[in-house]
């Protein structure tokens, strides 16, 4: 898979989040439960919206891609605006990211980038990677994937 380095600054974010794992055998249910409750109950509610993309992030890990992280589901803020009610301020971390495009059927491509991925010999930080939704057409999705690397 191709990818380029990028150098990335803080980005604040406000969105939903929930904790799972790779396996966990519920873990497309909270990953999707949590995309609908974002698309619900938050997204039109969020003042201060930098650009109105939605993002995916991945953090907290307590080890690898086999282990359990926190999955939250948000648009980037500026901070000036209120937040509708259980949604949450988040920091996503400066630093250096390998960036990779996805594009085609949002669900058929997304899963499959990430299972080519971890088959990847990448230098991984696991601190933060994150998912940035361009479109919102699933069938034709174009998704920025950054991952971050040491």
């Amino acid at each position: 898979m191709e990818y380029e380095i990028v150098e990335l600054e803080e980005k604040k974010v406000a969105g939903l989040r929930a904790r799972t794992n790779n396996f966990a055998p519920d873990m497309t249910q909270v990953i999707g439960g949590l995309w609908q409750r974002f698309y619900q109950e938050a997204y039109p509610h969020i003042t201060g919206m930098v650009n109105g993309k939605s993002l995916g992030i991945y953090s907290g890990y307590e080890g690898d891609e086999k282990s359990d992280y926190d999955i939250t589901v948000a648009c980037e803020v500026d901070g000036s605006g209120a937040l509708p009610e259980g949604t949450s301020l988040f920091m996503i971390p400066a630093g250096k990211y390998a960036k990779f495009v996805v594009t085609g059927d949002l669900h058929a491509e997304i899963a499959k980038f990430w299972k080519n991925l971890w088959a990847m010999d990448l230098d991984r930080t696991f601190v933060c990677d994150f998912e940035e939704y361009q479109n919102k057409d699933v069938e034709n999705a174009v998704i920025h994937v950054y991952i971050g690397i040491k």
